[in-house]
């Protein structure tokens, strides 16, 4: 509510829904790399589940059976630590590139991005270009308005959907699922994320876009406390472009007291967000560039040098020079190496085998007689080799300490065995708690070797 100069009010709204936006298509060197981004990430997305390693899908998030299958390796429970670095690692990555180059995340490679690309390709192939889409949304409904319309809704729903039961597949063995799907037998669980993840696949790429990136999307909040003054981002030169104004090809702009700007609004018209970038770094702003594209093109048809619309600094807009090494990007640069060095040392280093020792709690020894003090301990052992193994149990930290249990067996690939074992001490050996070290190495020739501490629980002395 509003006061006017007479002292009358004037209500207003809280809300103003938006305009819908039209970007117009534009080419150029940034609208090949998007393009190529958007064709590479979604060949990988589809294309990934299909892909077979050893005999088994090469990329599975088996969560019923608690295994991911990534190429090659097999993470357990016990290895989601790698999954963790992972993430900081990318979060960090994040952060890196932001305040190198700004958003180029969300400009080439955020799954809203891409997919708001796809669907609006496949609006324009239907529909036409910009003029002809919101020509066709003000017309009166008519045979070939409906034609059209639904035969973008159904091209839509369809890639939605197809993109849930592709998600679904990264959890789901997929030929399985395409299989269960088609015949109706499929689990209602996995018809629900199908659904689910077509339904927010084409709510979001379909119909929110821009408004995704503008109001939901966190990142955009926190972009800024990531910059600084040398960090490449998309900016209008406003010495070079002020004033703006129109002009026939070839004249002399500066006579006319005109900047090279001819305020044509193509930079605006190819805003996938709606903004325009002469007005200065906006959070709607996505890097994609686009802009850029289409004011080279301009320049180039009035005669005037590229560049009024480019990636650049603040610092260098002020005529400075760029500095590419400063005290953000090396400690960014330093604790990325670090993360990195730490999660191929510990992948490469990672244990083929889990032993775990559980000792039995409920009593803490048991005297059997002329054989000495005996411990119960439950043995757990996990093969994460998808190959079979051999192994001998063996227990070490006390003299005369000994097994009585079979201490030699075979493991199945990806198997998980619990072994019941009892130890003995003589009477004179055990006293109070000891730490003695369980072995478990392979005799198949495979030369793996884990060890695990416990403790031999025995009389205290003087009791």
């Amino acid at each position: 509510m509003a006061s006017k100069p007479g002292g009358d009010y004037e209500y207003g709204t809280l809300y103003r829904s938006e305009d819908k936006v039209y970007p117009r298509e534009v080419k150029g060197t940034f609208a090949t790399l998007r393009r190529i981004a958007m064709i590479v990430l979604l060949g990988a997305f589809y294309l990934g589940p299909w892909i077979t390693w050893d005999n088994r899908q090469a990329i599975l998030f088996d969560l019923p059976a608690r295994k991911f299958y990534i190429f090659g390796m097999t993470l357990w429970p016990q290895d989601f630590v790698y999954l963790a670095l992972l993430l900081i690692v990318l979060a960090v990555s994040l952060f890196f590139f932001t305040a190198l180059a700004g958003r180029l995340w969300c400009g080439y490679a955020c799954p809203q991005t891409v997919w708001t690309e796809a669907f609006t390709w496949i609006e324009m192939i239907i529909e036409g270009d910009r003029g002809k889409r919101i020509k066709l949304d003000k017309a009166p409904w008519t045979f070939d308005k409906i034609r059209k319309k639904t035969l973008k809704q159904f091209c839509w729903i369809s890639l939605g959907l197809f993109t849930g039961f592709s998600f679904v597949g990264y959890f789901s063995d997929i030929r399985q699922l395409s299989s269960d799907l088609l015949s109706l037998n499929a689990g209602g669980w996995e018809y629900f994320w199908v659904l689910f993840y077509g339904f927010a696949t084409y709510g979001n790429a379909g119909f929110m876009r821009e408004q995704v990136c503008k109001y939901m999307c966190p990142y955009a909040r926190f972009q800024g406390a990531m910059f600084d003054r040398d960090t490449l981002i998309i900016t209008y030169d406003t010495e070079r472009g002020e004033p703006r104004g129109g002009r026939r090809r070839g004249s002399d702009a500066k006579a006319q007291g005109l900047g090279d700007c001819v305020d044509c609004t193509m930079c605006v018209q190819v805003c996938p967000t709606g903004i325009d970038i002469r007005k200065g770094l906006q959070y709607e702003c996505i890097a994609c560039a686009a802009c850029i594209d289409a004011c080279d093109t301009v320049m180039d048809k009035v005669g005037s040098p590229r560049g009024l619309i480019r990636y650049s600094t603040e610092r260098a807009l002020e005529h400075k020079s760029y500095r590419l090494i400063r005290p953000r990007t090396v400690v960014y640069t330093g604790i990325l190496t670090i993360l990195l060095a730490t999660l191929v040392t510990t992948i490469a280093l990672r244990k083929p085998v889990i032993l775990d020792v559980i000792r039995d709690r409920n009593a803490l020894y048991r005297d059997v007689g002329r054989q000495g003090i005996e411990n119960s301990y439950t043995i757990r052992v996990v093969n994460k080799h998808n190959e079979d193994h051999e192994y001998e149990l063996s227990v070490h930290g006390i003299k005369e300490m000994q097994i009585q249990t079979d201490t030699r067996f075979s493991l199945g690939g990806e198997s998980v065995m619990t072994l019941p074992v009892s130890v003995v001490v003589p009477h004179e050996l055990a006293s109070g708690g000891q730490v003695i070290q369980f072995r478990l190495d392979s005799t198949d020739g495979s030369e793996i070797t884990v060890t695990e501490e416990s403790r031999f629980r025995g009389p205290i002395e003087g009791h």
